[in-house]
């Protein structure tokens, strides 16, 4: 099935040569069916990617994901560190759901929704070659001197692929800053936020390095997603696979002659043209079977049934099956470990689902002050604690103040007695409790403080109260 002999050509990459130096690859441009089902994909994730941090849902960010301030949104909702343990089941149900549909596709997500493929295949390769051509055309061009042609060419394209890398930094620090943020910045200049500019350009260059030099050495090296498909997969999962069985037959793989009667010389429909090994992005060779450098992009599929339609073979040589579908022609099923996935992902979804709606909008927090016991005032014991509120709506607060529930007394905040909290934002500070030492029946009494914004309650908080041991 190779050149090279049994399985060794596992022990290398299409990227390295002998002497262990990184060899380019020059794919052939893809055309086909599955290509141009590929490209109305790429080209909507592509909006969806720009569109998401300037898309707001009731006045929140549609995608934000703020480490510094660890604010996120998701899907317009927003997340704050108190509700970090929705966001974790959030990318929990993403990972069963990658996992699940490894287990069932295989590794369809790289080569048709994963940013790295899409970016890369979509955008800078297409741009690539418009500029130098198709492969032949490249292969020529990387080997020539360095002449005004290649020097116009190389120019052109190294700019046109820094404007890009520039842009896709701008979209990514929306998502971390938010892309009311980054509007501000633009509107008051670069040198305003210089740090900011600085990381810009980090970022800049960090995309520029990975599409113009590393390429799919992210998907090769870098990306663990590859090395998880390989305890993932089985024979039962649906992968871009060639077919063996028709390709090799008795006798295996032989050039095309015209006039010649292949299946009765038993020679396979394989005619070894190696077209779906030189349009490959990974510069594997997909007769060899499964591989972790396939990322199930498909343009092997489309080069392999051009190839069968011009000399006259079915398609179908290369396409979506299993290794026991080309093997013992069995149909998909869906296996008990699919099945155990699939229950797995439901049942977080549906946790995840309750936890959401049962999600507070407002958090009240009211602590007993460290190191603080109870005063005496008169009759009264009063204790001192630190509260914390927290407005996850985008309406203001513009009236908050506090009561207690269940027993007698007053509260008496630090500073104001009535304030305000802007929409999205947080108050913090310090309040008194007072109540009169013969309405406390022990030396620690729970309290129910309500959270008031004018005479709408919005939240309870629950706090221990202390006072001296006994009283009557």
């Amino acid at each position: 099935m190779s050149n090279l002999p049994d399985d060794a050509f596992r022990d290398s990459i299409a990227t390295i040569d002998e002497q262990g130096k990184r060899k380019f690859i020059f794919p052939k441009k893809p055309s086909g069916k599955w290509y141009d089902y590929r490209k109305w994909v790429s080209y909507f994730l592509l909006i969806v990617l720009v569109a998401n941090p300037f898309v707001k849902i009731n006045g929140n960010q549609f995608m934000m994901f703020n480490v510094l301030e660890r604010r996120f949104n998701l899907f317009g909702f927003p997340f704050w560190p108190q509700d970090f343990y929705l966001f974790v089941l959030f990318m929990i149900v993403g990972v069963v759901f990658v996992i699940l549909f490894t287990v069932i596709f295989g590794r369809i997500f790289c080569g048709w929704i994963c940013p790295q493929t899409i970016f890369l295949e979509m955008v800078f390769r297409r741009i690539e070659y418009w500029i130098e051509g198709d492969r032949g055309a490249q292969i020529r061009l990387d080997k020539q001197e360095w002449n005004a042609e290649k020097i116009r060419k190389k120019a052109l394209k190294w700019m046109v692929f820094a404007i890009i890398s520039f842009g896709i930094a701008n979209v990514f620090l929306a998502y971390l800053i938010s892309s009311d943020e980054l509007i501000q910045m633009v509107e008051d200049g670069p040198m305003t936020h210089v740090s900011t500019l600085i990381a810009l350009l980090i970022f800049t260059g960090v995309f520029y390095f990975i599409f113009v030099w590393f390429r799919e050495q992210v998907c090769i090296i870098a990306c663990p997603y590859g090395r998880l498909q390989g305890v993932l997969l089985d024979n039962k999962s649906i992968n871009v696979a060639y077919d063996f069985v028709r390709g090799e037959k008795e006798v295996g793989r032989a050039k095309f002659k015209k006039q010649e009667d292949r299946a009765a010389l038993g020679k396979g429909d394989c005619i070894d043209c190696h077209q779906c090994v030189h349009v490959c992005p990974t510069g594997i060779d997909i007769r060899n079977g499964t591989q972790l450098e396939c990322i199930n992009c498909t343009a092997c599929i489309d080069e392999c049934n051009t190839i069968m339609d011009s000399v006259g073979l079915p398609q179908g040589l290369i396409r979506f099956a299993s290794e026991d579908e080309i093997e013992k022609k069995s149909k998909f099923k869906f296996t008990t470990r699919m099945k155990g996935y699939t229950a797995v992902l439901f049942i977080i979804m549906g946790i995840l689902t309750g936890l959401l709606f049962l999600r507070a909008e407002v958090e009240a927090t009211v602590l007993r002050l460290p190191g603080q016991l109870f005063q005496h005032k008169g009759d009264n014991i009063s204790n001192i604690y630190t509260f914390k509120i927290i407005n996850k709506t985008n309406a203001d607060f513009n009236d908050i103040h506090f009561k207690l529930k269940n027993i007698n007394g007053t509260i008496k905040v630090v500073g104001e007695q009535e304030f305000k909290i802007e929409k999205q934002g947080s108050a913090k500070g310090t309040l008194f409790v007072e109540i009169n030492q013969y309405l406390l029946e022990n030396d620690k009494t729970k309290l129910k403080i309500e959270v008031f914004n004018g005479h709408k309650k919005i939240e309870t908080a629950t706090t221990n109260f202390l006072s001296p041991r006994t009283f009557n």
